[in-house]
């Protein structure tokens, strides 16, 4: 099984049709899952599934914790979202992965993240760091 870090092709495709509103006062909910090394994620998922998900500890539950959205913007010639960092406390939590989804769409997918290792909180804080928001670096662009 592997994780792989990518945009969700289906969620391209979404756009061009509406699918989504990232607008944060008036938009949909979107929601960030946590999943273990055993799950198999990359540009192909096409909604949340629970299958290899982590397990509920502390404040972090089935089908993840909601994100807030940061109204799309433009840098340059590049449009992009962003999302407030999110934190689980008091969680026993090993992630190797995340999958953004819009729970306001059919639980439709938006993008996969790969942690690039497990990350561990024990009976901690599970903190998820959005990188910055900008043309090179915001974890939605499009260039």
């Amino acid at each position: 099984m592997a994780i792989t870090q990518a945009v969700c092709t289906s969620f391209k495709q979404e756009l061009l049709v509406g699918t989504h509103n990232f607008t944060a006062t008036t938009g949909h909910t979107f929601k960030i899952a946590l999943y273990s090394s055993s799950a198999s994620l990359d540009a192909t998922a096409t909604a949340y599934s629970s299958s290899n998900e982590v397990s509920n500890s502390g404040t972090y539950t089935a089908t993840g914790g909601s994100l807030t959205s940061v109204t799309p913007t433009t840098s340059g010639t590049t449009a992009l979202c962003d999302f407030s960092d999110i934190s689980f406390t008091s969680a026993t939590i090993t992630a190797r992965g995340a999958l953004i989804y819009n729970s306001d769409a059919s639980n439709k997918a938006v993008a996969v993240l790969d942690f690039g290792g497990d990350k561990t909180s024990t009976s901690g804080t599970f903190t998820i760091q959005f990188p910055t928001a900008d043309a090179s670096n915001a974890i939605l662009r499009l260039a």
